[in-house]
C-alpha cells in the first residue's frame, strides 16, 4: 500500500492565540515558532498581519527566524488585508497567503448580506490578487461543515481555476459528525474539475468534540492537510489537537498515511505552550495530560504491570513524557502497592503485603491518594 503525506498546518500561534486571556507577544511568538519548526510541522501560521501593528511584526520575526516551513499569514478576501500579508512575508523563504470567505447560505445572507454568486467573484478575485503577490495561495471556504455540497464544489473548483493551490474545508462551528465531514471531503474529490492541483485541507473545531474524528475522517476521504493547535486550544471549544491526529495517525499505519511529526517533542512543546499561553491542560487530555499514562484502578494496574500494552497504546517515551505512573488510592490493588513499595526499596513478603494491604485501605480511605510518606509510615510498622 502507497503511503501519503500529511501535511501539519499548525495554527497556535494564530487560531490558538485567539483563546481570551492566551495572546502572546513577539519574542514568545517567535521561540514557539522555532520549537514547531523542530517538531516538524510543514506549515506554522503566525498571525493575521492586518489585525494589529504587534501581529504585523510578529509574522515578519517568524518569517525571518524559521528557515524549513512555510509561514503563512490569515487574511480576508480583501485587497489590503492581502497587501499587507505579503508585506509582513516577504522575509519568509516559503510565504503562504491564507484568504476566504463565508460560504454556508448561513454566513452569506447574515455575515456578508450578499449572493453566492457575488461570493464567488469575492474569493476568485482575492485568490488572483494573492497569487500575484506570492506562489503559494491556501483560500478557506468558511463554514463549510454547514455549506450546500455543490454551491461549496462550484466555489472551491473557481478558487483552484483563479491560482489557490490549497483549499481548506472548515468545520468552523464544529457541527459535523465524521461521516459527514468525509463525505464532503469526498465529493470535492469526485466533482472538483481541477482538484488534483490542489491540497485539500481540514480545518475542524470543537464545538461537539469532534475535531480530531473529523480531521481523520477528512483525510481518510482524501484530504492531505490538517490545520490543528498544540494542545486542541482555540476558539470556543478549541481546535484539533496537533498532537492526537499526529499519534493517531502513527499508531494506526494501516492509514497508509504519515506526518513527519518528530512524536518524541510533544510532551515538552504541549507544556511549554500550556505555560506561555497560561492555558492549563486538563488532566485527562490524550496524549499530553497528567494522567495520559497513570493507573489508579486494581484491575489496571494489575494488568499493566503484567505487560504495558495490556492498557496503555503509546509508550510514554514515544511522546516525551515521563514513565507511566501507577496512583495508589482506595481502588488500587495488592500488585500495585507491592510494586510502588519494592520502587520505595522494600521487598515485603505476600504475608506482609497482605497485612499492609489492610493498612494502606484504612489511609486510602481517608485520602485522595496515597503517597510516598504515608507508604514510608505503613513500612515501619512491618
Amino acid at each position: 500500500m502507497s503511503e501519503h503525506k500529511i501535511d501539519i498546518f499548525d495554527t497556535t500561534l494564530r487560531d490558538g492565540e485567539q483563546v481570551p486571556g492566551c495572546k502572546l507577544n513577539t519574542t514568545e511568538k517567535v521561540k514557539l515558532a522555532l520549537e514547531l519548526e523542530l517538531l516538524g510541522v510543514d506549515i506554522i501560521e503566525a498571525g493575521f498581519p492586518i489585525s494589529s501593528p504587534g501581529d504585523f511584526h510578529s509574522v515578519e520575526q517568524i518569517a525571518k527566524a524559521v528557515k524549513d516551513v512555510t509561514v503563512c499569514g490569515l487574511t480576508r478576501a480583501v485587497q489590503k488585508d492581502i497587501e499587507v500579508a505579503a508585506d509582513a512575508l516577504k522575509f519568509a523563504n516559503r510565504p503562504r497567503i491564507h484568504t476566504g470567505i463565508g460560504s454556508s447560505d448561513n454566513h452569506i445572507k447574515y455575515k456578508f448580506n450578499t449572493t453566492r454568486e457575488k461570493i464567488i467573484e469575492r474569493a476568485t478575485a482575492a485568490v488572483k490578487l494573492a497569487r500575484n503577490l506570492v506562489p503559494d495561495v491556501e483560500f478557506f471556504a468558511e463554514d463549510a461543515g454547514r455549506a450546500d455540497i455543490v454551491f461549496l464544489a462550484q466555489l472551491i473548483e473557481a478558487v483552484i481555476a483563479a491560482g489557490a493551490t490549497v483549499v481548506n474545508i472548515p468545520d468552523t462551528t464544529g457541527f459535523c459528525l465524521p461521516h459527514q465531514y468525509a463525505e464532503k471531503i469526498a465529493y470535492l474529490v469526485s466533482n472538483v474539475k481541477g482538484i488534483e492541483k490542489a491540497t485539500i485541507s481540514c480545518h475542524c473545531h470543537n464545538d461537539l468534540g469532534l475535531a480530531t474524528a473529523n480531521s481523520l475522517a477528512g483525510v481518510i476521504a482524501g484530504a492531505r492537510q490538517i490545520e490543528c493547535t498544540i494542545n486542541g486550544i482555540g476558539e470556543r471549544a478549541g481546535n484539533t489537537s496537533l498532537e492526537e491526529v499526529a499519534m493517531a495517525i502513527k499508531k494506526h499505519p494501516e492509514l497508509g498515511l504519515y506526518t513527519n511529526i518528530e512524536s518524541t517533542r510533544l510532551h515538552g512543546l504541549s507544556k511549554q505552550v500550556s505555560d506561555t499561553m497560561r492555558m492549563p491542560v486538563q488532566p485527562n487530555k490524550a496524549i499530553v495530560g497528567d494522567n495520559a499514562f497513570a493507573h489508579s484502578s486494581g484491575i489496571h494496574q494489575d494488568g499493566f504491570l503484567k505487560e504495558a500494552t495490556t492498557y496503555e497504546i503509546i509508550d510514554p517515551m514515544e511522546v516525551g513524557a515521563d514513565i507511566s505512573k501507577i496512583v495508589l488510592t482506595a481502588r488500587s490493588g495488592r500488585s500495585a502497592l507491592a510494586f510502588r513499595f519494592k520502587k520505595l526499596g522494600h521487598d515485603f513478603t505476600r504475608d506482609q503485603v497482605d497485612v499492609l494491604y489492610e493498612r494502606f485501605l484504612a489511609v486510602a480511605d481517608e485520602k485522595k491518594e496515597v503517597t510516598d510518606e504515608d507508604l514510608a509510615s505503613l513500612a515501619s510498622s512491618i
